[in-house]
């Protein structure tokens, strides 16, 4: 089957369908981008030549493969495993890996596509992958997570090393699991390398790595409200999600001096109408971390908390939203609430979780939305510090590592408001973050030929 090249939104979306058919999260990514790119590329023919857009929407490789493991019951269970690498023209592939029920190829191609402009954006030498399995950690136990782990690297091994492709965490991948993978990949290639990123401190693990992606995301917002002449302290901020990105962008908020009015998980919406206070967080920390607890359990022991169940945090009163759960979380009714609300600023800290919709309208409402590329940046920016750190036998204290992802940060500012402001002075963060994200990509690809 032959496809022309891109030259517009439409030869894009007939690429899409045809060759990429029934991958809605990847068709939704691609266009996103693309809206931004493809006036770049029509004013560069070396670009359109080298079909470099058409290049990255093909990824380099797919894997896919069976996970075969028993349970507590001893009973055989089967999952399907996959690693998908995008592109390794600025470093090795690098991206994080998930594990959970809602796991599919249309996802991970996704996740790889948008990880190809946020690692380009850390300025670090680090392509681009993604991957993981439909299988959900939530209620097994800890013999069962290593069982499946285990199992699920017998086979991804063979597809990753130091130089080749470095996995992370992601949803459902925590300090556990990798654990249990790091393992089971030294018994299977008797190598005790940097494999594997998000380790723990005892073994070649990162200060600050658990909570440089919700560190890296207020980083990020102070940035940003800089740029318009205020800042954070004392701003009610609605935060979703209780998983590491959540919680340690909860926590350096309220280091902030910012008012933190909510958290989220799958049950419904945790909400301090005063604040969430520094023994709140401590409480849920607990229970998420050590207890695998659910928000509403939180609620019951505190009778100033609210739970409100099957309800997300958008209709709260809020100067600053930070969506930090799954993709397409917040919608154009969301959207809505956010505007009429008073909320002023979107900065993402989980991947794509607005829709085209929401972000529509949020660029007509005046609400400024920064995209998950450049807002979550830390978490794989600290990864890469991580890779250092291991090929120089030398950890690095938190101070170091701290500093140097604020530093990071601001970089990743830098570029967004240099390719993102517009003729009236205001800055389009999303533009600005993919075409300066693609733009470096573009020129590693022309250098190395076809």
């Amino acid at each position: 089957m032959t496809v022309d090249p891109i030259y517009s939104l439409d030869d894009l979306k007939t690429l899409l369908e045809t060759k990429h058919a029934n991958e809605p999260e990847f068709h939704q990514a691609v266009l996103e981008i693309s809206e931004h790119l493809l006036p770049v590329i029509e004013q560069r023919p070396k670009w359109q030549e080298a079909r470099i857009l058409d290049r990255l929407i093909e990824p380099d490789r797919v894997i896919s493969f069976r996970v075969t493991w028993l349970d507590d019951e001893n009973r055989v269970q089967i999952n399907r495993g996959y690693r998908v690498q995008t592109s390794n023209d600025i470093g090795p592939y690098k991206g994080g890996l998930r594990f959970d029920p809602s796991v599919n190829l249309s996802v991970l191609k996704f996740l790889a596509f948008e990880q190809t402009f946020k690692n380009s954006l850390t300025g670090l030498p680090m392509g681009s992958g993604k991957g993981g399995a439909d299988f959900d950690p939530k209620g097994k136990s800890d013999r069962e997570v290593m069982h499946f782990c285990q199992a699920f690297m017998t086979e991804l091994a063979r597809h990753i090393g130091v130089d080749t492709d470095i996995p992370a965490g992601d949803i459902g991948v925590g300090a556990r699991e990798i654990g249990y993978l790091f393992g089971q990949y030294k018994k299977i290639e008797n190598r005790a390398d940097s494999v594997l990123t998000g380790k723990e401190l005892s073994y070649g693990g990162s200060n600050i790595r658990p909570e440089a992606t919700g560190y890296g995301v207020v980083y990020m917002a102070n940035e940003v409200v800089r740029q318009q002449g205020t800042n954070l302290d004392g701003k009610r901020c609605a935060v979703s999600g209780a998983g590491n990105v959540a919680l340690y962008c909860a926590e350096k908020l309220l280091n902030g001096g910012a008012t933190v009015v909510s958290l989220s998980d799958s049950d419904g919406t945790l909400y301090a109408p005063d604040g969430i206070t520094e023994h709140h967080l401590q409480a849920i920390m607990e229970a998420k971390f050590e207890q695998r607890a659910r928000l509403a359990t939180v609620a019951e022991q505190h009778e100033e908390l609210q739970f409100h169940a099957q309800q997300r945090p958008w209709s709260l009163d809020c100067e600053l939203a930070f969506p930090c759960a799954t993709q397409n979380e917040l919608d154009v009714d969301d959207a809505r609430a956010l505007a009429d609300n008073g909320c002023r600023y979107v900065i993402e800290g989980a991947n794509m979780p607005t829709t085209v919709a929401a972000a529509k309208h949020m660029a007509a409402t005046g609400v400024t939305l920064v995209p998950g590329k450049a807002a979550n940046a830390g978490g794989v920016a600290v990864s890469g510090l991580e890779l250092t750190q291991n090929r120089m036998r030398m950890p690095w204290s938190r101070t170091r590592v701290d500093g140097e992802l604020q530093d990071l940060m601001k970089r990743v500012h830098e570029q967004c408001v240099e390719h993102g402001t517009g003729e009236d002075g205001q800055v389009d963060y999303a533009r600005g973050a993919n075409v300066a994200g693609f733009r470096k990509v573009a020129a590693a690809m022309l250098a190395q030929g076809i």
